[in-house]
Parts: structure tokens; sequence; C-alpha cells
């Protein structure tokens, strides 16, 4: 019988050490269940500023096939389109998940609008939006479906920080994995049906800051989280 060498029984327990660290590791506390529960219909005012929901557009909605999938990853979502005494219109798409795992993408704009039908004119670029409390990054890009043009600003979170890159979001799933938290997070999106895309996104920066003035200081947290945590 052949003897198993050292080298392979040190490989052989390294990974069983490896195993049993990770399990060790998992996270198993929701940060969600700690906290007071999320209710995006309330949290967000139905009026503020000069915007008031319109209920003669409505936001890009999934097809069936997407919509199981977003309730299956999701807590909850909310769609409203805004509209100003101007007449300009704002449509606003919010997901929450208790469990900000990687499965909650398939929200990302650059992944639902084409499932939509949608075409992707302006691939996702990083800019950033100030508010009183500090400067997020969010992701600006412009989806098109015929004769609509739709540019779209969006930034989603992990625990107490925007998280816009794909490093970032991981990094802030690893500092929550250490202490054994699985956190939550949103998804923020808003667009508007606009042909100038720059000037489409002054218009939805002013109403983001108009709806952030709105809101209650936890009420803001939860949607921007911690600024000085941002990346």
């Amino acid at each position: 019988m052949k003897l198993i060498s050292f080298k392979h029984l040190v490989i052989g327990l390294c990974m069983f050490a490896a195993a049993g660290m990770a399990l060790a590791l998992k996270p198993t506390a929701k940060v969600s269940d700690a906290g007071p529960k999320v209710d995006l219909e309330t949290l967000i005012p139905k009026t503020f500023g000069d915007w008031k929901i319109d209920e003669t557009i409505a936001p890009l909605i999934a097809n069936p096939e997407q919509e199981a999938l977003i309730n299956k990853i999701y807590n909850q979502t909310l769609t409203r389109t805004y509209v100003n005494p101007k007449g300009e219109r704002i449509m606003l798409s919010i997901a929450y998940g208790g469990d900000q795992s990687d499965n909650m993408a398939v929200h990302k704009p650059e992944i639902c609008y084409p499932a939509q039908g949608f075409q992707i004119l302006k691939s996702p670029t990083i800019s950033t939006f100030s508010t009183d409390e500090g400067s997020i990054p969010v992701k600006r890009l412009v989806a098109g479906q015929g004769q609509r043009i739709e540019p779209i600003t969006y930034w989603t979170t992990v625990g107490d920080a925007v998280a816009v890159s794909g490093l970032k979001w991981k990094l802030q799933q690893l500092k929550y994995g250490l202490s054994g938290k699985i956190p939550d997070g949103l998804l923020f999106r808003i667009s508007s049906i606009q042909t100038d895309d720059a000037k489409a996104y002054q218009n939805q920066d002013a109403f983001t800051r108009d709806l952030l003035k709105a809101m209650s200081p936890s009420g803001r947290q939860r949607i921007i989280g911690n600024p000085g945590t941002a990346n």
C-alpha cells in the first residue's frame, strides 16, 4: 500500500482547516433583523418640494420572468413617477433586500433594461452626486427603445455604504462577513425620458436632492448610507 506523502498530508490538512474556517466565519445574523424595519411606501414621501406623484406614466415594469426573480431576491420594491409644475417627470425605482448577495445584481439597469428589449446606448460610467451629507458615487447610462431615450442614474448600498464598483461591493460584503453579519442593501434608480442626457442628469440630481431634504435623517441614511464610506 502506497504511503501518503508528507506534502500531500499537509495540503490535505490545510484544505480541511480552510473548510472549517469558512464554515465558522459564515455570516448568520442579518443586519435587517436588528434595526427598524424598512417600509419603502412610508419611507419615500409622495409629495415633496415641487414634486408629486404622476399616475399617467409608469416606470419600467419587469416581464413576468424578471418580476418573479426580483420578488424572490428583494424584500420590497417601489416604483413611482413624479412630475413638477414644469411638466418634467422623473421615474423612481427602489429595490430593497435584507440579504445583499451577488444575486441582487440582476436588478441593475445595464442588466434589467436589455431584458425588457432596450438597448444600452451609452455604457455605465461612474460619476459623483453631491448631497448635504457629502458626495456619493453613482452610475449613469442611457438606454433606448425605438423613439424612447432614457438617461438613468443609480447607485447601490451594501450595509451603511454606497458601493457602485465591484471591488467596493466585495469589500463591504467581506467587512460584514468577518463580523458574522449579513448586510442589507438597496438599489436606488431614477430615470427620465429625454434626449439631452446632460440636462436629464441635472434634473435627476435636483429631484434627488429635493427628495433627500424632505426625508428624516434616518431615512436619508437608509437611502445614501454614510457618504464617508462610499466608493
